[in-house]
């Protein structure tokens, strides 16, 4: 077994070629060494989806995904939504409904939101409430969350 494990992955449009022990998993390679802090580690155990990350689109736990397996793929975190200073139009409705309370869940909630509305423009209240049942909100602001989902699907797709 090798000690470290060069890798290329692309995070929030910038190829990083980084060489990272294979036990290490992306959530510390985020925050130790790329400091994007906005990959929150809560449980380290894939429940809480606290850092939730966007792998090639798809929503995945930072804290149980190796850095190794992210060789020539591209990783979007809650620091690459804003373009050129202007928040993602997720990212205003979350703000517009107040849709979070002490903020720790937040981005993850809103990269798993970014997916949803990817694959399914017109969501109804179920199916996101479906896709968001791997984030935990321990301040309980769903209803506030779930209407801001409805609202940034109306300004994406609007």
């Amino acid at each position: 077994m090798t000690d470290t494990v060069e890798i290329a992955v692309t995070i929030n449009g910038r190829v990083h070629r980084l060489t990272v022990p294979p036990r290490r998993v992306l959530a510390d390679v985020l925050r130790e060494d790329l400091q994007l802090l906005g990959c929150k580690i809560g449980c380290d155990q894939a429940v809480c989806g606290a850092c939730t990350v966007l792998v090639d689109g798809m929503p995945v736990t930072a804290c149980t995904t190796f850095a190794f397996e992210l060789d020539g793929r591209a990783v979007t975190t809650i620091e690459g939504l804003a373009a050129g200073g202007i928040l993602d139009p997720i990212q205003r409705a979350f703000l517009e409904h107040s849709a979070f309370q002490c903020g720790f869940c937040t981005p993850g909630m809103i990269l798993s939101v970014k997916a949803l509305l990817a694959r399914h423009p017109e969501p109804d209240e179920r199916l996101i409430r479906q896709w968001l049942n791997a984030n935990i909100c321990r301040c309980t602001g769903y209803q506030m969350i779930v209407e801001a989902v409805r609202t940034a699907a109306r300004m994406v797709s609007g």
